[in-house]
């Protein structure tokens, strides 16, 4: 009877491994707690940095004067197509631009762009655009360089200060008009962002894919703010 009780009692080799067992249970089950932690945190920063992005978009100046007349137009380029001719957005703001020009709303425009998706220079495209719609070649002053929208404004107000021109009206697109509208709010001139209607209608996708960019890369400039500031006058 002894023998067969004691046989019922739990060996002592047993205990050390249960515990054993349960102690690596409890370390992944730590460890997935915290790595969905980490996870979730993530997405939340995420999720507050475009709400962020998205409301300091719809926030974004439009103008620091009143100005009507302005002694020049700033016009921002976009992409041009794979055999170097106008996209859709590019024609666009030129044609605002020219229709600006002969209201008389300034005397001349700066295109600026450089060569950012293929090898054609965006503004010099533009221009080309601009010839073939009557603007004068001397009233195009073109800025091949800039190969963002910080630089665009950046590269058009040095040849604004070494013209002596202290005023711009600057034209894009609607998706572009908030975060130029926050660049060259920084900048040390008169100026007005003025829209370019699109000439043909947009898809829903191409639409929200646009603004789902500029969200992105306005977040990008409130992150890295001061990697960006040096680029401004």
């Amino acid at each position: 009877m002894e023998a067969g009780g004691d046989s019922l009692k739990p060996s002592k080799q047993s205990r050390p491994h249960r515990r054993h067992s349960a102690h690596r249970r409890t370390s992944r089950t730590s460890r997935l707690g915290w790595r969905t932690k980490l996870l979730v945190a993530v997405c939340l920063a995420g999720v507050l940095l475009l709400a962020c992005g998205a409301i300091v978009r719809k926030l974004a100046p439009t103008a620091n004067t009143t100005l009507e007349r302005f002694d020049t137009l700033i016009v921002l380029s976009a992409p041009s197509d794979d055999d170097g001719n106008p996209t859709p957005e590019e024609q666009a703001r030129v044609t605002e631009a020219v229709h600006e020009y002969e209201r008389g709303v300034a005397p001349r425009m700066i295109i600026t762009g450089g060569a950012v998706s293929n090898r054609f220079v965006e503004s010099e495209v533009m221009a080309r655009s601009a010839r073939a719609m009557g603007m004068p070649a001397s009233a195009i002053l073109v800025e091949p360089v800039a190969d963002d929208t910080i630089q665009n404004a950046r590269l058009s107000v040095r040849i604004m200060r070494e013209h002596g021109w202290q005023s711009a009206e600057v034209i894009t697109t609607s998706h572009h008009l908030p975060r130029a509208g926050l660049f060259f709010n920084r900048l040390p001139i008169l100026w007005k962002v003025h829209l370019a209607p699109q000439l043909e209608p947009e898809s829903f996708y191409h639409s929200s894919k646009s603004e789902v960019l500029e969200i992105l890369k306005t977040v990008r400039f409130l992150v890295w703010r001061s990697w960006a500031e040096p680029y401004l006058p």
